[in-house]
Parts: structure tokens; C-alpha cells; sequence
């Protein structure tokens, strides 16, 4: 039995270790990114349209695009109907079409992300927008963001499924898809790219985010050769007084409260469906029964809702108008979208958080109506989403009112400390919940990922030599005196040949083999690098369903210098449980007593 003398394993692992990962893939995912960015500006013009042509149709009997608010109708009573056959078109489109339409797209993408290899199919592509514009230009209470970035997202996972790619990589170009969208319909691309960090990557690599970054940026640019350039909401606030401060904390409050409240009574109406004695495709209908009624009640609650935002926000409404439209906004708005039909939910949650901005108005100093309901706006969304970075951006990508940044900061964040305080899941990951399958939404670097094979394995291995006779190997490494459970077979310049454990001694036995060296073709064998982080070996331990892999020096010569085996790779977990359990006073004021 031989063993590898002390050699100067001081071959630096750090030597070659980077901050991220260089993955050669990149290059063509950016290329295609380009792509998808550009592509989803057509989409959104597209999805846009649809919702402007079915506003039309069904309000205006007009074969028309222009953009012609809902609230305008001289319908009557007869507007009650309206939401209803949407609703009804839409349910056969689900059942006969696909399911996958249902719902406001964000929980159906990140589904599709996390569970489905990120492979959408091309009849969400077209269905999607297509059921989308029919529920919005019918009535709903939605916005075009959802069904976008589900839109955008098939295109995305639709491209990359022509090419030969993984489905970390398929993932990265639905997201790019799915905000390239989100990015045309609002022109707020660092927007988007958050929402890809908050809500959909999972993960926070080059890989996945250059290429996001890539097509929000495309879509940007190539934003008005479609639509209307410059933000959706332009305003301009005064700087916020330092009293604003407190009136921060309690619009914060308020707005934590209103998003939990509002994803609360929004799965209550969806349980409430489940038990009707009706199929589902029934739901949106009956759903558009109490949209009708309310948009009879309040017609600037239908539809998307653009123009009544910029009303809020300009300081437009008074408290009554501002509560009755609330009310009326946040109940039908979560009876449809508890009843399963399609339509977004960011544009509902800015109207109903503006609207408790400017009811919140007249009792915050420090600042006037409008920058009440620019942060209130943003609040309820950061609460509803457990998104806060991505609501922060989003309010300034759509006013592009910088003095708003120091009070939307904090009213975001004390938002989003109260959903996440008070709610196990955000309106997101809900749905997906309810079908069995548990999200965990918070991410760091991996403890495997910061340390490498040099820092966990064990130096100094005992190897066995490829002349050693299989009897001789048998009788001092297996036999009584047996310590390890395999042992590293070297040849006589100490390079690795392979690991051998009893079975496969006891199969060289049965076919005669002399020495250890027959047990090895030409194939080389399966090492592990000294540079190599504890994920990737622990990724070749599970793919090869191995227990320990001999460290060489370098793919090449192949020198033993450590053996690293599964039970290793737990010791930075015992790093973990140090830094986040172990707690311990390291500072004392005044002297101790003796």
C-alpha cells in the first residue's frame, strides 16, 4: 500500500476561481435575446390592439383600434352583459383551447420555470393574448402585464426550443421573453429586469441576467417604432419634507395591510369557485356577472384603466369618488380573477393603490395628493408581489419623478416587511401552492458554490498501486484491517487510473484478473479538480451516482493529491448552521467584575 507523499499542495485553488461562473453558452443566448427583445414589441402592439379592438366591438359596436376608454358607453343597464359573454367566450377558449390561459400569467410562467423545463407551447402564444384582449376589452378589471409576460414568455421558451439548449438555459430566455414584454407595454426595462431578479430567475447569474438585461434593453429601443415613446404617467412631485418620514411608515402600514387583505379575500372567492356544482369554464362568466354590475355601478372600474391611474395620480379625484371607485375596483377585480379567467393584475393593484393614496392624502404632511398616491400606488404593488425593488423602479419608469425615490423607498419596504410578516405567500406563489408545489423564494450564494475541492478534501489519500496483484489487494486494503470503503488505483508516476471498492475487486476476481491495472481501460477516469467548487462535484456525484472522487493536480497528468468523498461536502453546511444559529455578545461596555 502506497500513499502520496506530502507534495506541495499548495497549488492555489483560488488561482483560477472567478467571481461568477464564465459560462460558453453565453454568447448565443445574448444573440438570441437580441431576438426575443425585439420580438416582444410586436407582441405588446399586438396585445395592445386587441384590447382596444374588443373595447370597441363590445362597447361601441365599431370595427375600430382607437383607444376609447370604457367608461363612455351608452349602454345602459345593458353593460351588466357585456363582461358576461367575455367571460363565456373565454371559459370555451380555456377548456377547448388550452388551460393554461387562466389565471393572470405571472403563477403560470413561474410554474413553468420551476416545474415544466421552462417549455411553453405555441398555443399560449396565441391564446393568451387573444382570450386576454376578449376579458379586457370586454369589461374586465385588468391590465395587459400579465398576459404579456405570458405571451412574451412562450415566444421566448418557443425560440429556444428550436436550438439545443438546457433548461437553465430555455429558462433564461422565457424571462427575457417574458420582460421584454413587460418592457414595451410600460417602456420601464430596469423594471422588468428586477422583476426577473424578485420574481422569476430564482437565481442571480451572468448567465441568466445578461441576456435579460439584453432583451429589456432591445425592447426599449425598439419601443417607438410601435408605441408611444416617454413614460406612461409623467409627473412631477415637490421633495418630500422630513415629516414625510412618519407619513412614509403609516401609508406603508396601510398599504401592507390593504395587500394582504386584498390576496387574503382574493383565494377566499377562488376557493368559493371550486365549490360551485359547475365546470370551470363556467367561472369567468359568472364572474363577469359581478364586473357588469359593478362597472354599471362605476364605470371607470372597467377595463385597463390607464387614464383613470393618471387621474389619481394628477390629484383628480375627490375622497368620495376616489373611496367608491376603490371599493368598487378591489371587489370585482378580485371576484374575476378568482374566478380563473385571464388578465393581468398590475394595472388593478396601481388604481387601487393610488386610490388609497389620495383617501390617504388629506392626513400625511410632508408631501401633497399626488405623491401620496404615487407611493401608495407602489406599496400595494410591492405588498401583493413581494417585489419591492421591482415596484420602486416601476413607479419611477412610469413617472420618471425622482423626488418620489426617498418616500417610495420606505414606503415600499414597510409594505413589504408587513406582507411577508403576515403572509406565508405572496398572491404568486399562492396558486402554485395549492396544487402541491411549495416555492421558496429567497436565495443566497450556495455554501458549496464559495468553497472548493481544495478546501474540503481530504490530502494525503491512501492509494493503492496498478501492480499490486488482486489477491494481495484483497488481503491488505479489504481485508480485516479495512479502513476505507475505495481506494485510489495509481500507476507508477502517481497518476490516477481509477477507484476501486470490494464489488468491483470481487468482479475482477471472477474474471480472472491478475492486477489492479486490468481493472482500467483507456477511458480516463472520473477526477475531481482542485479548482472546482463543491456544487459542481456534487453534480458529478449525483449524475454518476457516486461516493468519492479522487482530487488530481490537473486533467492532464492526472496526479493523485486528495480524495474527496460525499460526506465532505457537508462540512460548509456546519458553516452555515456557525453563521446563522450560534449567537454571541463580541463587544462589553465598562469592565467585567471579577
Amino acid at each position: 500500500m502506497a500513499s502520496v507523499p506530502n507534495t506541495t499542495t499548495s497549488m492555489n485553488a483560488h488561482a483560477h476561481a472567478r467571481d461568477f461562473t464564465r459560462s460558453p453558452g453565453l454568447p448565443r443566448l445574448i444573440v438570441l435575446a437580441c431576438v426575443i427583445g425585439f420580438c416582444g414589441v410586436p407582441a405588446a402592439w399586438l396585445l395592445l390592439n386587441l384590447i382596444q379592438g374588443f373595447t370597441n366591438l363590445f362597447f361601441y359596436q365599431t370595427l375600430s383600434f382607437a383607444p376609447r376608454s370604457p367608461a363612455n358607453h351608452t349602454l345602459g343597464a345593458l353593460v351588466i352583459v357585456l363582461p358576461v359573454i367575455g367571460g363565456l367566450i373565454v371559459g370555451g377558449m380555456a377548456r377547448f383551447g388550452s388551460d393554461k390561459i387562466r389565471g393572470h400569467g405571472i403563477p403560470e410562467a413561474i410554474e413553468a420555470i420551476l416545474f415544466g423545463k421552462s417549455k411553453m407551447s405555441p398555443r399560449v402564444a396565441v391564446l393568451k393574448p387573444l382570450s386576454s384582449g376578449i376579458v379586457i376589452g370586454s369589461g374586465g378589471p385588468f391590465g395587459a402585464e400579465g398576459p404579456i409576460i405570458m405571451t412574451g414568455g412562450a415566444i421566448g421558451s418557443l425560440i429556444a426550443q428550436y436550438f439545443h439548449l438546457s433548461a437553465a438555459e430555455r429558462k433564461t430566455l422565457l424571462v427575457a421573453g417574458a420582460t421584454a414584454g413587460m418592457t414595451a407595454v410600460f417602456g420601464t426595462p430596469v423594471a422588468a429586469v428586477l422583476l426577473a431578479v424578485e420574481l422569476l430567475l430564482f437565481e442571480w447569474r451572468p448567465r441568466s441576467l445578461l441576456p435579460v438585461i439584453v432583451a429589456c434593453a432591445v425592447a426599449g429601443f425598439a419601443r417607438p417604432l410601435l408605441l408611444e415613446a416617454g413614460p406612461l404617467f409623467p409627473m412631477t412631485t415637490p421633495a418630500a419634507e422630513p415629516i414625510a418620514l412618519v407619513s412614509c411608515l403609516i401609508a406603508g402600514l396601510c398599504a401592507g395591510a390593504l395587500s394582504a387583505g386584498m390576496s387574503r379575500a382574493l383565494y377566499a372567492i377562488e376557493d368559493a369557485f371550486h365549490k360551485l356544482p359547475v365546470h370551470w369554464m363556467w367561472w369567468p362568466a359568472l364572474g363577469g356577472i359581478a364586473v357588469g354590475v359593478g362597472g354599471y355601478l362605476q364605470p371607470r372600474a372597467l377595463g385597463v384603466g390607464y387614464d383613470v391611474i393618471a387621474d389619481l395620480l394628477a390629484g383628480h379625484f375627490t375622497l368620495h369618488a376616489a373611496l367608491a371607485l376603490l371599493l368598487v375596483k378591489a371587489v370585482i377585480w378580485a371576484i374575476a380573477l378568482g374566478s380563473c379567467t385571464s388578465g393581468g393584475v398590475l394595472a388593478p393593484l396601481l388604481m387601487i393603490g393610488a386610490g388609497l393614496g389620495t383617501l390617504l392624502a388629506p392626513v400625511l404632511p410632508g408631501g401633497d395628493v399626488s405623491l401620496w398616491a404615487l407611493v401608495c400606488m407602489a406599496a400595494t404593488l410591492a405588498g401583493v408581489l413581494g417585489a419591492p425593488l421591482t415596484a420602486i423602479v416601476f413607479a419611477l419608469g412610469l413617472t420618471h419623478d425622482v423626488n418620489a425615490l426617498l418616500p417610495l423607498l420606505l414606503t415600499c419596504g414597510v409594505s413589504y416587511g408587513i406582507t411577508i410578516w403576515i403572509m406565508p405567500r405572496s398572491i404568486m406563489t399562492e396558486k402554485i401552492a395549492r396544487r402541491g408545489r411549495h416555492i421558496h423564494r429567497e436565495y443566497g450564494v450556495d455554501p458549496l458554490e464559495r468553497l472548493h475541492v481544495a478546501e474540503l478534501m481530504t490530502r494525503e489519500p491512501v492509494s493503492l498501486s496498478a501492480d499490486m496483484t488482486i489477491e494481495e489487494a484483497a488481503r491488505q486494503a479489504f481485508g480485516a484491517t479495512q479502513i476505507h470503503r475505495a481506494y485510489p488505483v495509481v500507476d507508477a508516476a502517481h497518476g490516477v487510473l481509477g477507484m476501486v471498492d470490494r464489488q468491483a475487486l470481487l468482479r475482477a476476481q471472477a474474471q480472472g484478473m491478475r492486477t489492479l491495472g486490468q481493472l482500467y481501460g483507456v477511458n480516463p477516469p472520473l477526477v475531481a479538480l482542485p479548482s472546482e467548487t463543491g456544487r459542481i462535484v456534487s453534480a458529478r456525484f449525483a449524475a454518476h451516482q457516486l461516493e468519492r472522487l479522487p482530487v488530481v493536480s490537473d486533467a492532464t497528468s492526472r496526479r493523485l493529491i486528495g480524495i474527496i468523498s460525499r460526506s465532505d461536502l457537508v462540512k460548509p453546511a456546519e458553516h452555515w448552521r456557525s453563521e446563522e444559529e450560534v449567537r454571541e455578545r463580541m463587544l462589553h461596555l465598562g469592565r467585567r467584575r471579577k
